[in-house]
């Protein structure tokens, strides 16, 4: 066996035993130690490469390495300031809300270190909108199948019995209605409800694309009782389904919107933004973070939203979109017994598995044997959402490794 690979096995071995050691174990981690990246590849302590179809679950959408986000990373190190608070103002905060105000046409904007905080913030606006109006016990509407976070708030409205239960009771006040079923939502609409939260893409959920007539229902249903409406695009967005943000699309404009992963591009950056009658529903004191927005993370952002405005990353997507779909209804149509359905657009899409199929093999044959990263979602499907940055040859070779491990099982 080669000498660099005994070596990083041996290292790999170390380090994951160290690992099992100190870390808290809220994660079934798979025994991979990866150590550096380049592009849409990382590479482990043993400099084996693997293709990135996970992409630290859609957060690098420009991969790694990118040369712009690099130079202004080590520009902001070397102005010496990373951290302010912010009772003060700083030029990257600001520049980054120019642009991201710009890109979403939403109003104002608040960032926070990650996706949950984000949700934590939308959720306040709310409560808070309903409050000055004189309702003081506000409920919210969330969706069935819905992922929002693992804070108290954020599982509060994530609908899933299975992440709420151990940590019960949470926050009150929330009920829960179908995903794309507007009829369901219109019957738990009351004189006390205050606001409607979903993702205009399930992705944890088992990816699921909201339609166009949900959208539009919502919308009216909150026009005409003054709610305030809630997407959630911490995953679907920042040009993954073709769009800078999936509601783009059918041109559903929310009151509040919550973004984070591919803001930073790896590094902790989230935002909500708020527009129209939200915009000014809290006062100062009513939230605040320390770290959020801070010189660093926000110069990171600003640099990632000019890179995707200047490459045109969501049409990047769109059109890889086209190909990924294609590749993945033709390894559908290879394995009919294996896989029951195929779902998604642009650069989030998922094959759903046959219950008597273990994804969760899947997707570590891929990994051990196939140097292939793939993540899993609800209902037993693999869900695939690689770097935007991917080119036709990058879903070739994802098909063929997948097929690889599929012709392995069946087998």
């Amino acid at each position: 066996m080669d000498d660099t690979i005994v070596k990083g096995n041996v290292v790999n071995d170390r380090l994951l035993k160290e690992g099992e050691k100190y870390f808290y174990k809220t994660y079934n981690r798979f025994p991979v130690v990866f150590d550096h990246a380049d592009g849409v590849y990382i590479y482990d302590v043993g400099d084996k490469k693997y293709l990135d179809f996970g992409a630290g679950i859609s957060v690098c959408g420009l991969g790694y390495g990118n040369d712009l986000v690099n130079r202004v990373m080590k520009s902001q190190i070397d102005k010496g300031l990373l951290h302010i608070s912010n009772l003060f103002y700083n030029e990257p905060a600001i520049d980054a809300a120019e642009k991201l105000i710009a890109l979403s046409q939403m109003d104002k904007v608040f960032f926070t270190n990650s996706g949950t905080e984000a949700i934590e913030g939308a959720l306040k606006i709310a409560r808070r909108y309903n409050y000055n109006k004189g309702k003081k016990n506000s409920e919210i509407i969330a969706m069935q199948g819905s992922f929002h976070g693992r804070s108290m708030g954020a599982l509060s409205v994530t609908g899933k019995d299975h992440y709420r239960e151990p940590f019960e009771p949470l926050v009150g006040g929330v009920r829960f209605a179908t995903y794309n079923d507007l009829d369901s939502v219109k019957a738990l609409v009351n004189e006390n409800t205050g606001a409607i939260i979903l993702e205009t893409f399930q992705g944890e959920g088992g990816i699921y694309p909201a339609t166009e007539e949900f959208l539009k229902g919502v919308r009216k249903i909150c026009d005409e009782n003054d709610l305030i409406l809630i997407f959630d695009e911490i995953q679907c967005g920042m040009g993954r389904t073709g769009y800078m943000f999936a509601w783009q699309e059918f041109g559903v404009k929310p009151d509040v919107l919550t973004v984070a992963k591919a803001l930073g591009n790896g590094v902790p950056v989230g935002a909500f933004l708020a527009s129209g009658k939200a915009s000014d529903a809290m006062k100062p004191g009513d939230h605040g973070s320390t770290y959020g927005g801070n010189p660093f993370v926000c110069a990171v952002a600003s640099a990632v939203l000019d890179v995707f405005k200047e490459a045109d990353i969501p049409g990047h997507a769109k059109e890889m979109g086209v190909h990924l779909f294609k590749a993945l209804d033709e390894v559908m149509e290879k394995y009919p017994e294996l896989i029951v359905d195929h779902r998604g657009k642009g650069l989030i899409q998922g094959l759903e598995f046959a219950a008597d199929v273990k994804v969760s093999d899947i997707v570590s044959k891929a990994l051990l044997e196939q140097q292939l990263i793939l993540i899993s979602a609800e209902h037993n499907t693999i869900r695939f959402v690689p770097p935007l940055v991917i080119e036709r040859e990058h879903v070739e070779a994802m098909k063929e490794r997948l097929i690889a491990v599929l012709d392995e099982m069946k087998a």
